[in-house]
């Protein structure tokens, strides 16, 4: 499995050695001793799954602490381009986003910290979408940002009128407005 460092602390890119033929593949998704070599030591408590429809985009979501939660997060079938905001105000990356491609193609995994914003679109015509995370959901916790801020300038690669997106989403502050992690 390698492991690819980003530009922003913590935030990594696990890439898993795939094993094909003709009968399908075969690949190790996790490794403690892999994440050990690279200092991470989280226990996860909670595994979900979305299923989205095309143009689907979901966030920018967090939880604010104590129910902060660190993320491993991957596709089984189709494909997302996933982003991440850091939202940890002691951070030299403050503010920085991160965005990657997961698909059941290309098998990588984005292992997120807690103190990030995230939030995926989907780009296939359906996206099955897996995360773990170390601790547990609570609503009065659940924060978000406008995923169009244009403070933040993502490119989420489709045209903002193919783009399906909740009510909650398309009502958040924009990134500093009220951002209490």
């Amino acid at each position: 499995m390698s492991v690819i460092k980003t530009e922003i602390e913590g935030l990594f890119v696990f890439e898993p050695r795939v094993f094909e033929d003709d009968r399908g593949y075969f690949f190790e998704s996790y490794n403690s001793s892999v994440w050990a070599e690279q200092g991470i030591n989280t226990i996860f408590v909670q595994d979900n799954e979305s299923k989205s429809k095309y143009g689907t985009l979901r966030g920018l979501h967090y939880q604010r602490k104590p129910f902060a939660q660190t993320k491993l997060v991957r596709v089984t079938a189709g494909a997302v381009l996933d982003v991440v905001i850091d939202i940890r105000t002691d951070s030299p990356t403050y503010g920085q986003s991160y965005s990657i491609v997961l698909s059941n193609e290309n098998h990588k995994q984005l292992f997120i910290p807690r103190g990030f914003a995230h939030g995926f679109i989907a780009l296939s015509d359906q996206v099955i979408f897996n995360y773990k995370c170390d601790n547990f959901y609570n609503k009065e916790s659940e924060g978000s940002i406008h995923p169009f801020d244009t403070n933040l300038a993502i490119d989420w690669t489709l045209k903002k009128e193919d783009i399906i997106l909740a009510e909650k989403d398309s009502n958040s502050p924009n990134f500093g407005d009220h951002l209490a992690f």
